[in-house]
């Protein structure tokens, strides 16, 4: 084989190979739904609760938490 098809073949294989490395990468586009309007996702999940203890153990909206381990004492206690 003669060096220089050789050479335009590796050349065939890179241009290939960059041209599909490329196209599968393209990036993503955001748009709206099709009504138009933005969803509100700054709604709260949880109620408005502080954090406090119960002797040495963490209290949130009537749901203890902390996993066991002792509440520090610059909690304010329930």
């Amino acid at each position: 084989m003669n060096k220089s098809h050789q050479g335009r073949r590796w050349a065939g294989a890179a241009v290939a190979a960059l041209l599909l490395a490329t196209t599968m990468a393209a990036p993503a586009s955001a748009r709206l739904d099709p009504d138009g309007t933005p969803l509100n996702n700054t709604q709260q999940v949880f109620p408005q609760c502080p954090l406090q203890r119960i002797g040495q153990q963490l209290v949130h909206c009537d749901s203890l938490t902390g996993g066991g381990v002792p509440a520090p004492s610059w909690v304010p206690e329930q």
